[in-house]
């Protein structure tokens, strides 16, 4: 096993998505870890994931993972719902660097949560097709009880702006994916995809006060903080860290629509890539 306590501190944190949604585990590792560098690539070319299939999505991971290498990281990570279920437990998925998705640091949350042990779970297709949150919470909790659904639309509405909990097609969405799972009675609602903190005040008014909502994305930021302290590898810089943006699509759309993701104004340089420039790495 690789010892990575020898790896610099000061390196890196190497976060990846298929579009925007990543940035809200960004926004978050920023709050965290302010002294921190961030490298952020979103392949908004390419989004949504969720609806291809499993052979696609690993192809796009692993493509993902080797542009992200490419810039030296300390850890990776995984800022997608759907790769994050189509990879599962394979922390070695980034060779010789630390990974992690978002699936476990959102069900140790969600377990940690509950109290009735009725947890419902949304997604893209590809997540819930996977099983990966179910077979992760049961591992916590044997006698928990997993009511999931796909959310298909939810992805190409946050990366088109249609969030407003006010607009009628935020409401009829909310109304058509949630109301299974809303009947069940859960007590807690993963959101499994990182776009969808997004849609939170929407999603949380329709499923109810006694619901608690529990963001993949920044439970992802906190895991990684908690294993780069065990590990020794924080940054020790006083200064505030950077954060490089990487997009495959256009820079401009990327800039324009980031600061709903990043919850303040976009501070860092954005780069746009070819989908060449991935595959060759």
């Amino acid at each position: 096993m690789a010892d990575f306590s020898v790896q610099s501190s000061e390196k890196a944190i190497g976060v990846f998505d298929s579009g925007l949604g990543g940035l809200t585990c960004v926004s978050e590792l920023m709050k965290l870890m302010p002294s921190e560098n961030i490298i952020y690539f979103g392949d908004t070319a390419r989004v949504p994931y969720g609806t291809r299939s499993k052979e696609t999505i690993l192809e796009y991971a692993r493509q993902d993972v080797n542009f992200i290498k490419s810039f030296d990281v300390k850890m990776i990570i995984a800022a997608c719902g759907t790769v994050s279920s189509v990879v599962g437990k394979q922390k070695d998925f980034a060779g010789d660097v630390p990974f992690t998705g978002v699936v476990i640091p959102a069900v140790q949350a969600a377990c940690a949560a509950t109290r009735n042990g009725r947890i419902g779970v949304i997604g893209t297709a590809a997540t819930i097709r996977s099983g990966a949150y179910g077979k992760a919470i049961r591992n916590i909790r044997q006698d928990a009880v997993v009511i999931g659904n796909a959310c298909t639309m939810f992805v190409p509405m946050v990366e088109n702006g249609i969030t407003d909990k006010n607009d009628i097609v935020v409401k009829e969405m909310i109304k058509r994916y949630l109301e299974p799972i809303r009947r069940e009675n859960v007590d807690v609602l993963i959101l499994g995809c990182t776009h969808y903190p997004i849609l939170h005040e929407a999603i949380a008014e329709y499923m109810g006060e006694d619901v608690r909502l529990i963001s993949s994305g920044a439970e992802a930021a906190k895991f990684t903080m908690n294993m780069l302290a065990g590990k020794n590898m924080l940054s020790e810089r006083t200064e505030s860290g950077k954060v490089s943006y990487y997009t495959s699509d256009s820079k401009e759309l990327f800039e324009a629509n980031a600061h709903a993701f990043i919850g303040s104004r976009l501070m860092g340089e954005v780069t746009q890539i070819s989908i060449d420039d991935i595959i060759q790495k």
